[in-house]
C-alpha cells in the first residue's frame, strides 16, 4: 500500500515539472512573440533625449511622455486616418461575412449538380498569390469609377474564398435535426439559414470577422493602389506617410503605429470570449 501510494506521489510529482517546464517554456515563446510589439509601445512613449537602440535594450522609458503622440496628431489627420480605417474595415467585415455565409450554406446543406466542383474550384482560388490578379482588379475597381472612393478600397474582400471554406465547415457541423425542425416550422431555406444555421456557427462567424478586421485594417498595398488623395487614406497609408513627414523619427513613426494597433487588440480582447467552439447539437434531444 505504502508502495502504492509513492509510486502515484512520485508520478504526480513528475507530472507537476513536465507540466511546470511546458508552462515555462509557452511563457518564453509568447515574451519572444511580444517582444517587438513591447519595444514599440517603450519607443512610442520615450522622451527626445533616450537613446532608442542602445543594446541590451530599455524597455521602461526613463522619462515618460506622451508628447509623440500629441506631435503626431497634431502633425497629421490621424481623425480622418482613424475613420477611414474604421468605415472600411466595417463594412469590409459586414460583406465579407454576409457574402461568405450566403455561399457557403449551399456548398454545405444543398446537394446539386456540380456542388463539390464548384467548392474545389473556390477553395483552389486560396493558392493563387493576391500580386497575381492585383493588376485586373485594380483595372477593374478604375473601369467601374471606384478609384479613390471607400468601395474601392473594400471591393476585392467582398468575399473570400477562405471565408466561404471556413463557414462551409461550420455549417456541415451542424445537426441536421435542427435543419429539420425549422423546416417543420414552415422556415424557408432563408429562414434556416438566418434563423438556425447563423446561431449555430456564431464562433466560426466571429472568427472569420477577427481575421478579416484585421487583414482589412493593415492593407497597406491595396489601399496605396486605388488611392492617391490624403483625405480616403487608411492608418497603415497615414504611418507610411510619416516616414516623410518626421524624416524617420522612430518615436513618432511608433506612436503612429501604436495607435494603429490599438484598435485591433482593443477588439480582439472584447471578442476573444467567442472564438470558442460551441456544441451546434446541445439543443437536440434523442
Amino acid at each position: 500500500m505504502k508502495d502504492s501510494l509513492k509510486l502515484t506521489a512520485s508520478r504526480q510529482t513528475q507530472s507537476r515539472w513536465r507540466r511546470l517546464g511546458l508552462y515555462a517554456l509557452l511563457s518564453a515563446i509568447a515574451f519572444l512573440t511580444l517582444l517587438p510589439l513591447i519595444w514599440l509601445i517603450s519607443t512610442a512613449f520615450k522622451s527626445p533625449t533616450e537613446n532608442i537602440f542602445q543594446v541590451p535594450p530599455q524597455f521602461l522609458p526613463a522619462e515618460p511622455t506622451f508628447q509623440n503622440f500629441v506631435r503626431v496628431w497634431q502633425a497629421s489627420p490621424f481623425g480622418q486616418y482613424l475613420f477611414n480605417s474604421t468605415l472600411v474595415a466595417v463594412l469590409t467585415v459586414s460583406f465579407n461575412v454576409i457574402f461568405c455565409a450566403l455561399a457557403a450554406y449551399p456548398l454545405a446543406r444543398l446537394e446539386f449538380p456540380g456542388r463539390n466542383l464548384i467548392f474545389s474550384g473556390i477553395v483552389s482560388t486560396i493558392m493563387i498569390p493576391f500580386q497575381i490578379v492585383m493588376i485586373p482588379l485594380y483595372i477593374l475597381t478604375v473601369q467601374l469609377g471606384l478609384k479613390n472612393t471607400y468601395l474601392g478600397i473594400i471591393f476585392p474582400s467582398l468575399a473570400s474564398a477562405f471565408g466561404i471554406f471556413l463557414l462551409r465547415q461550420a455549417f456541415q457541423g451542424v445537426p441536421k435535426e435542427l435543419e429539420e425542425a425549422g423546416r417543420m416550422d414552415g422556415c424557408s431555406e432563408l429562414g434556416i439559414w438566418w434563423n438556425v444555421m447563423i446561431p449555430a456557427v456564431r464562433p466560426a462567424l466571429v472568427t472569420l470577422a477577427l481575421f478579416v478586421f484585421i487583414g482589412s485594417w493593415s492593407d497597406f498595398l491595396w489601399p496605396l493602389l486605388v488611392i492617391d488623395r490624403p483625405e480616403f487614406y487608411t492608418l497603415p497609408l497615414g504611418v507610411a506617410r510619416l516616414e516623410g513627414t518626421f524624416s524617420l523619427d522612430w518615436r513618432l513613426i511608433a506612436a503612429g503605429s501604436t495607435i494603429a494597433i490599438a484598435p485591433v487588440l482593443l477588439l480582439f480582447l472584447l471578442l476573444q470570449q467567442y472564438i470558442v467552439p460551441t456544441d451546434a447539437g446541445t439543443g437536440v434531444k434523442g
